[in-house]
């Protein structure tokens, strides 16, 4: 490619007079300059090979100036490199010295233009058709790996594996152990202490009370000193009812019973061990208080009284009153159990004891008779007469003797069994 100059008026080297015709231009620099592409690379199509260059033109006319396109020499050429050569016109002026010759193999006044081919694209190869895969060969046969044995239950599992041995011996767990993590746990509440503290306080103080204020009078008739004891147990029953529903009422609510039903997954036996501990505690320290009033209304009015007390009459007023009490704590239990909510289940079973004998004493009708002396007859204060050796004047029929106990009992069975078919369905 040529680019004509316009012949400009040159000075006489020799004569210095103005001499009119075309002056050669001083030859440019030799000059490569290689440069990068700052931004990102344009598409350019991969290098092949060049062309030949085309042999210089013969003779150009002065003050001409040729940019011509060759191509880098073989042994220094990059991919995307070209070469932009300044042809001087032809002339006799000295050449200036190079600035800089950048690389092997360029000429003077030649300057590089590279450009960046573009990144290829890693290569993916084809995956071939599921049709298209080779069959799968057949896998030569195994030899069978030798059966192993399984250890005993209750043996130490981890003495036949390689490595670290616990010295914590696996046994399996049973009942004994429920029944220590739920004494563990009714033995460490505060709970247990207040309720069955209030009620030996209650049920010691109000016979001994009674007792003296009775002693005072002349006589008690026929009337057996032990029934006095009946004054401070109607309001003992009152504190255990609630530990009973406390004993389970109390891990739903605070979520407990998670981590009770995961460290023993057998539910029959988280509530039988409930059961066992509760009934234990409740009735040692029920009899325990109960032989204490016993022996101290025997003491202060079996002077005055005309009554004959035998073994039965004794061992009704204490062991009797203490199963009864603990059997009324399991029916409490069991409620807790089957409702999950403290307040709830306290409450109705004060209701079971109080609300029937209220009611029959509201019931004055002719035709209400028959269903008034039932509530009053099978209420649980005329039942705890009973078990005392009495029963109230105004009630007409009615159990009698060692007949509460096991009505009681009946109910408390019916109560857990309810209880333990509920845990075994209901998720916790």
């Amino acid at each position: 490619m040529t680019s004509p100059q316009q012949p400009q008026p040159q000075p006489q080297p020799e004569t210095g007079a103005p001499q009119t015709g075309a002056q050669p231009m001083p030859p440019s620099p030799e000059l490569s300059t290689p440069f990068e592409q700052g931004g990102p690379p344009s598409p350019v199509p991969a290098p092949g090979p060049m062309p030949p260059a085309a042999p210089p033109a013969p003779a150009q006319e002065p003050g001409t100036m040729m940019l011509q396109a060759q191509p880098q020499p073989a042994p220094a050429k990059e991919p995307g490199t070209m070469m932009l050569q300044a042809q001087p016109p032809a002339g006799g002026h000295p050449e200036p010295k190079p600035l800089a010759a950048h690389g092997p193999g360029k000429e003077g006044g030649t300057m590089m233009l590279t450009a960046s081919a573009p990144p290829q694209a890693p290569q993916q190869h084809p995956q071939p058709h599921p049709q298209q895969q080779p069959p799968l060969q057949p896998q030569p046969p195994q030899a069978p790996l030798p059966q192993q044995h399984p250890q005993p239950f209750g043996a130490n599992w981890q003495a036949a594996a390689p490595g670290y041995v616990s010295p914590i011996p696996v046994r399996p767990t049973h009942l004994g152990h429920a029944l220590a993590a739920e004494w563990t746990k009714i033995r460490s509440v505060r709970s247990t202490v207040w309720t069955l503290g209030v009620m030996t306080v209650l049920v010691l103080g109000i016979g001994v009370l009674v007792a003296m204020s009775v002693g005072s009078m002349g006589s008690v008739g026929t009337t057996s000193p032990l029934f006095f004891g009946l004054f401070g147990m109607l309001l003992g029953v009152l504190c255990v009812l609630p530990l009973g529903v406390l004993v389970t009422s109390s891990e739903y609510g605070t979520g407990m019973i998670r981590t009770t039903l995961a460290a023993c997954p057998a539910r029959g036996r988280v509530l039988a061990a409930k059961a066992i501990v509760f009934f234990g505690l409740t009735f040692v320290v029920t009899t325990v208080v109960t032989g204490l009033v016993a022996l101290a209304d025997n003491a202060m009015i079996g002077g005055i009284s005309k009554a004959e007390i035998g073994a039965a009459d004794w061992l009704r007023s204490t062991v009797g009153i203490g199963l009864y009490v603990s059997f009324l704590g399991l029916l409490a239990l069991a409620v807790g159990s089957l409702i999950r909510h403290s307040a709830g289940a306290i409450t109705l079973m004060i209701g079971v004891v109080l609300l029937p004998f209220v009611l029959s004493m509201f019931m004055f009708a002719q035709s209400l008779e028959g269903l008034r002396n039932f509530l009053m007859g099978y209420s649980i204060p005329n039942q705890l007469t009973v078990m005392y050796g009495n029963k109230f004047p105004f009630v007409d029929g009615g159990p009698s003797g060692w007949q509460p106990l096991w009505i009681v009992m009946g109910l408390a069975a019916l109560a857990l069994g309810g209880a333990y078919a509920a845990l075994r369905q209901r998720d916790v």
